[in-house]
C-alpha cells in the first residue's frame, strides 16, 4: 500500500466518522469511495461509517473487481459510472459520497421538478451548482448508474456541470476532487435543503444575481 492510497484510507475514515458525528449519515447508510490509480477504495457494505477501519476498506481494481479488504458496498457501480462520465471534463475527480441526508431525502419525497431545489442563496449556487433528480430505482440499480452518468454528461454539455444529483427516497450523491471537499459540498447541499423546508416558499436568486456570481466566482449555474 504505497503513501497516496494509505492517506486515502485514512481520509476515508475521517470524513465518514465527521460525518456520523454530526447527524449526515446514521446506522449502516452511505458509502464513500476514493478514486486511485490503479482502482479504488469504497467503504464495506452493511458499514457504519462512523466505525471504519483503514486496512478493511474494500479495494477493487480498475474494473470494479474486488482485490482485498471487506466486500465492497453494492454502489461501486455508480460511483463508477460517476467517476466515468464526471472525469470527462473534470479529470481531478476523486471522490464520491453518498448519505441518506435527512432534509435532502425529506424534499425528494414531494419533489415533482427536475431538480431538488431551487437556486435560493448564492453558497448553494456557488459551492453546489444544479442538483438533479433521478428516477427512483431501488438501491445498487444499474439503471440508476446509467441515468446519473447521462445527466453528468447533459448538463456538462450544456455549460453546467454538475457535483451532485439526488436519487429520491434514498439520498444525495456528491463528488469531488477530495473526501474533505465532497464532504463540504454535501455539508451545503443539505443545509439548503434545510432551509428550503424551514421556508419553502423562498423566491429564488433573480437572473442578475446569477449573472453576478458566475462572472464573479465562476459559480456554475
Amino acid at each position: 500500500m504505497n503513501t497516496t492510497e494509505s492517506q486515502a484510507r485514512e481520509e476515508i475514515c475521517r470524513v465518514g466518522r465527521s460525518l456520523f458525528e454530526r447527524g449526515y449519515v446514521h446506522a449502516t447508510a452511505g458509502n464513500i469511495s476514493v478514486r486511485l490509480d490503479d482502482g479504488f477504495l469504497i467503504t464495506p457494505t452493511d458499514a457504519c461509517l462512523g466505525f471504519l477501519d483503514p486496512a478493511r476498506l474494500a479495494k477493487l481494481d480498475l474494473q470494479g473487481q474486488q482485490i482485498s479488504g471487506d466486500k465492497g458496498s453494492k454502489t461501486i457501480a455508480l460511483h463508477r459510472q460517476i467517476y466515468a462520465a464526471a472525469c470527462e471534463h473534470d479529470t481531478h475527480t476523486r471522490c464520491v459520497i453518498h448519505t441518506h441526508s435527512t432534509h435532502c431525502v425529506a424534499l425528494s419525497l414531494n419533489a415533482h421538478g427536475p431538480e431538488l431545489l431551487p437556486a435560493i442563496t448564492p453558497y448553494f449556487v456557488m459551492k453546489v451548482g444544479h442538483v438533479p433528480l433521478v428516477r427512483y430505482h431501488r438501491p445498487g440499480s444499474t439503471d440508476a448508474a446509467q441515468e446519473v452518468a447521462a445527466l453528468i454528461r447533459q448538463y456538462a454539455a450544456r455549460g453546467t456541470p454538475i457535483r451532485a444529483v439526488m436519487l429520491p427516497r434514498l439520498g444525495p450523491n456528491v463528488w469531488h476532487d477530495t473526501p474533505g471537499a465532497a464532504m463540504a459540498t454535501l455539508e451545503e447541499l443539505e443545509e439548503t435543503a434545510r432551509l428550503m423546508q424551514l421556508q419553502a416558499n423562498t423566491p429564488p436568486l433573480q437572473a442578475s444575481d446569477l449573472d453576478d456570481l458566475r462572472q464573479t466566482f465562476g459559480a456554475r449555474w
